[in-house]
């Protein structure tokens, strides 16, 4: 990988969690590029790989704060009731991935 611009790095990862990483709503999957969500988790979740404080619970925390607006935006769901466990192991796995190589 070897990213040194933040603005790569950012959109590859972006990238690779938009394309990886789905909703689950009524075993319909929708993935976070097509929800354009992708971007903002990606941004959320990128100073845990600087600080190198990755892991679970702190995932966990910050998709719990992430709000998703559902029924043209007369509801709010936090984006971690959202995720099924198996997205929310390959996020960690892919944020891991990149605290490794940065």
């Amino acid at each position: 990988m070897a990213k040194t611009n933040t603005t790569e790095l950012l959109e590859a990862l972006a990238s690779e969690i938009g394309e990886t990483v789905y909703i689950d709503i009524a075993k319909w999957h929708l993935y976070l590029s097509d929800a354009k969500l992708h971007s903002i988790v990606a941004e959320q979740l990128y100073p845990l790989i600087t600080s190198k404080a990755v892991n679970e619970d702190q995932v966990m925390e910050v998709l719990a704060s992430i709000p998703v607006k559902i029924g043209g935006g007369r509801r709010e769901i936090s984006l971690i009731d959202l995720l099924p466990l198996q997205c929310q192991v390959s996020l960690v796995d892919i944020l891991e991935k990149y605290q490794r190589e940065i």
